[in-house]
Parts: C-alpha cells; structure tokens; sequence
C-alpha cells in the first residue's frame, strides 16, 4: 500500500520484464528494488526468449506490459527490464520530477535512464527534457501515449526505435538513476550489444552521453580552446 510520502505512489502500475530461464537477473533485480522501497508494487511479466527474433520478443514483452497496465485502467505505466541497476536513488529528487510532470502537461515519457541525442534543462532542477535516442529499462509512459503505442504491431522496428519515431515531450530524472547491468544478456548475439560492450558497457556509455548533453556547451568550448591553443603553438614554432 502506497502513502502519501511514497516516491513511487505516481505510477498505477510498475512492471518487470524478464525471461522465465533468467532466474539469476530476477534475483538481482529483486534486490534492487528492495533497496528503493519498490519491491512490493513491482509485477514480474515472465516471457519465453522469441525464438527467431530477439528483437520482436523484445518488442511484443514490452505491448504486453502496456497493454496490461492499460487494461487495469493506469494512467502512469512504469516498466523496467530485469538487468536493470538502480544506483544514488533520493526519493525527494524523484518526487520532485514527478511534481513537474502533474503540472506540467503534456507529457508522453519519463525515463529513470536512456540516451538522450539533446537535453534542456527545465524550471525544476531534477527533470530535464530529452530527445530520446535509445534503451528502454527503466521508463514511464503516460496512459494517452501508451494507448497510441500499443496500437502498433511488429514491423521489424525495435521498441525503442518505435518510442522515438512516435514520440515528443519525453523527460527524464536528473541525474539518471537506472542502469543496464555488465551482467550477461540474451542480446548477445547483436553487433549492437558487442559493440556497446567494447566501448565500456551501457553503464558507462550512458553515464557518459548524460554528462556531455547536460554540458555540451562547456565540454565544446574547452575543446576549441584547446585546439586554438595548438595551433597557436604550431604557428609559433
């Protein structure tokens, strides 16, 4: 039973997706969610690996959630992916997002971590605007939108991919607080993932994408600097 202090009480519905072979992520993923109070209101989707395309499988975990959260009659559908990591969670930062997205309507998306192509600050320090790019572990999705979102069916589009081509007024927690896990993944077969894994891992890529849209202008000037620097060296010597 949620309260009124409860940092999570925004959402009707809280879902997680995870494949019912991948007992070991569930088990973290309860231990995560134990540590933010959430583990109660979270209802674990259990879904078979698609057997040909993990991207539709993928993709059809994700409608089912909305589709069921919808069902239920939720206005504010938050779903996480079982690798999910939650770290530097602060209940007041959240509730304070939550705040700006009651009064601050429309809003079609609420993510706890994504990449983002362009970030812009808002009049509340703890929600920032995105452009969203990709990932899609830890994400909120008000009713209206999810009710468009679902109307959709596979069409060889990932669920991201879908999220971004449909979807404007999307926000995010500043800073992001939820993270893929290094831990093994049934996408390992997806350049995509390797190349990810090679750079870092998704913990680190997105930590990185966060700093440098949320100070693009800083970290571009330095830079010029720096080369005007060089090259005024080079023409010196």
């Amino acid at each position: 039973m949620t309260t009124l202090s409860d940092p999570w009480r925004f959402f009707d519905k809280i879902y997680c997706i995870s494949i019912d072979n991948r007992i070991d992520r569930r088990t973290e993923a309860k231990k995560q969610f134990a540590d933010v109070g959430l583990l109660e209101r979270v209802e674990f989707i259990i879904v078979k690996k698609h057997p040909d395309n993990q991207e539709q499988g993928i993709f059809q975990s994700h409608m089912k959630c909305l589709k069921k959260g919808l069902q239920t009659g939720a206005r504010n559908i938050l779903v996480f992916e079982d690798d999910v990591l939650i770290k530097n969670f602060q209940p007041q930062v959240l509730l304070n997002a939550e705040d700006f997205l009651k009064n601050t309507p429309p809003w079609n998306g609420f993510f706890l971590g994504a990449i983002s192509s362009k970030m812009t600050a808002t009049d509340t320090k703890s929600i920032v605007k995105i452009k969203y790019r990709c990932l899609a572990h830890a994400y909120a999705l008000n009713g209206q939108f999810a009710r468009r979102i679902v109307q959709e069916s596979w069409n060889n589009i990932p669920f991201d991919d879908l999220l971004r081509r449909h979807g404007t007024d999307f926000f995010a927690l500043a800073p992001m607080i939820a993270f893929q896990s290094a831990a093994s993944t049934d996408n390992q077969t997806l350049l995509l993932d390797k190349t990810r894994r090679l750079f870092g891992g998704l913990p680190f890529i997105q930590r990185s994408n966060e700093i440098f849209q949320r100070h693009k202008r800083l970290i571009i000037c330095c830079h010029f600097l720096i080369f005007m620097a060089l090259a005024l060296l080079i023409i010196k010597t």
